[in-house]
């Protein structure tokens, strides 16, 4: 799990991204702040859609890592039997911090954001278009076409 830096008013913001040990995006969030209340946002809705990992790398953010310890002590209190297993290893964040590169690619040309919520919405949409580019919505073997067809299927149903 790493943070890279995207340009909203002309002030930094934070797209928090993990990647999963097969390179492939797992969720992302856009965030104001990098604090507790956002680092433990982030965990509880990565939580929630994917499930409790086994751990979880992380770099040297103390919000990260507070949020993670905020997270398993919940993880206790609920009674799961699972705690995660926090690591501070910077070489294990290299796959995400070469997959930073096509975000940096599409946003580094734009000078910055106007607003936050075009900021997530545009992010969002850049965030889905490597996903279908990297096959995480079909099957083996479908094309990008049918991964959408699959995608607007699932977000709109009939």
């Amino acid at each position: 799990m790493d943070e890279t830096y995207i340009m909203v008013k002309g002030k930094s913001t934070y797209l928090d991204r993990p990647v999963g040990r097969d390179g492939h995006t797992l969720d992302f969030l856009l965030s104001e702040r990098r604090d507790l209340s956002a680092a433990r946002r982030f965990f509880k809705r990565a939580i929630g859609t994917k499930g409790v990992p086994d751990r979880i790398v992380i770099n040297k953010s103390s919000a990260n890592l507070a949020g993670l310890k905020a997270v398993n002590v919940i993880l206790k209190l609920v009674g799961t039997g699972r705690i995660i297993k926090i690591l501070q290893i910077k070489y294990l964040n290299n796959i995400l911090e070469q997959d930073h590169r096509f975000i940096k690619r599409i946003t580094g040309r734009m000078l910055s954001f106007r607003a936050f919520h075009s900021a997530t919405a545009t992010l969002e949409g850049i965030e889905t278009a490597h996903m279908i580019r990297n096959g995480q919505f079909g099957a083996t073997g479908w094309n990008p076409f049918q991964q959408s067809a699959k995608l607007a299927a699932y977000l709109c149903p009939a």
